[in-house]
């Protein structure tokens, strides 16, 4: 089989993570008291968890019970002056919304507490695509009778979800950084460890050989000549 070597040499790989983590990380300079162990333990165990957010979501667990019951008693208010198939969109609206809000805060408070960004994008998801055009047609379609109470419930529910898709967009964007980081650290350990054994990241070939492939002649004579050196 043939043998694949490094074409970028262990020099330049170690000097590009080192670029990469000094410059993503805190562009710390050599005199300020950390170590790059303290460093790079103070980026794994920083809490990037959403205190906006978090409070939001704490919030929007009491007052949705509130816009529920009131939706709800509106609903039956004004059911026998609605239209038929208003009456049947209304409700299965007010079904989904209420299933979907559930499920959304459970992703939001897992999402941002244990620093989960499937589940904060799915929070956000499920706020944009399904929350914020349910509670738009609420607020402005005239066919379903909004009454001022319904205004002003609706109201107060929008502004709680716009802001917490603005919240939770800084929150992932913030986890997203944190991954990276962290990705970069695993990387440059790996080259510095490889770094102490004298070897590439690519198929462990040792970094002082040719990068080019050799055939099994020359690669024993190539060793030969390094014994004898």
């Amino acid at each position: 089989m043939p043998v694949f070597y490094s074409t970028v040499p262990e020099s330049l790989h170690a000097g590009l993570a080192y670029v990469g983590s000094s410059v993503l990380i805190n562009n710390r300079t050599g005199d300020d008291g950390f170590t790059r162990e303290q460093e790079h333990a103070s980026v794994v165990n920083e809490l990037v968890s959403h205190l906006p957010l978090q409070m939001l979501l704490y919030f929007n667990v009491f007052y949705f019970p509130c816009w529920w019951f009131s939706a709800v008693f509106m609903l039956e208010v004004k059911f026998s002056y609605l239209l038929g198939y208003y009456q049947a969109l209304l409700i299965t609206a007010i079904i989904l919304l209420t299933v979907t809000e559930v499920v959304r805060l459970y992703l939001g408070y897992v999402g941002n507490l244990k620093e989960k960004v499937p589940e904060l994008a799915a929070f956000w998801v499920l706020s944009f695509m399904f929350q914020l055009p349910l509670l738009l047609f609420f607020l402005t379609d005239e066919g379903i009778i909004i009454l001022p109470l319904e205004r002003a419930v609706h109201g107060i529910y929008l502004l709680f979800l716009l802001t917490q898709i603005l919240t939770s967009l800084l929150a992932l964007k913030t986890m997203t950084r944190k991954l990276i980081l962290l990705f970069h650290l695993r990387q440059f350990g790996e080259v510095e460890s490889l770094r102490h054994t004298g070897m590439t990241l690519v198929h462990g070939v040792p970094y002082h050989r040719s990068v080019l492939p050799t055939s099994p002649i020359q690669h024993t004579y190539q060793e030969r000549r390094d014994l004898q050196s």
